[in-house]
């Protein structure tokens, strides 16, 4: 039987990439990081805020995301939104998901998946 630990530490690594691609798809509409960690929240992403900001970092490095900052209210909040090659990626990454979600499930079928 395998381990809580062994479990845990193969959910975070297959949680990892999943949370690029919804952040470049939530992030199609402009929207501050705050909202971004509560929308995959309710989606079912469980990310930490020490997570997702050097993420949002790291895409924006990359050219996948552009950010400016909101000073029209009270308190300063930096907007991300997915740039053109941004939605491209997300797009690509969505379409290879899918794409490995039904090879998974057929060689579940194909194996005899035990239940």
């Amino acid at each position: 039987m395998t381990s809580d630990a062994t479990l845990s530490q193969h959910l975070q690594e297959l949680r990892r990439g999943t949370v690029v691609v919804a952040s470049l798809t939530v992030l199609r509409t402009p929207g501050y990081g705050y909202a971004l960690l509560e929308t995959l929240s309710a989606a079912g992403f469980e990310v930490e805020a020490n997570t997702l900001y050097p993420l949002l970092r790291r895409l924006e490095s990359q050219g996948l995301l552009t950010s400016e900052w909101n000073t029209d209210e009270a308190r300063p909040r930096k907007f991300y939104r997915t740039t053109e090659q941004g939605d491209a990626v997300a797009t690509a990454l969505r379409t290879e998901w899918t794409r490995l979600d039904r090879a998974v499930t057929d060689l579940g079928t194909t194996t005899g998946e035990r239940t």
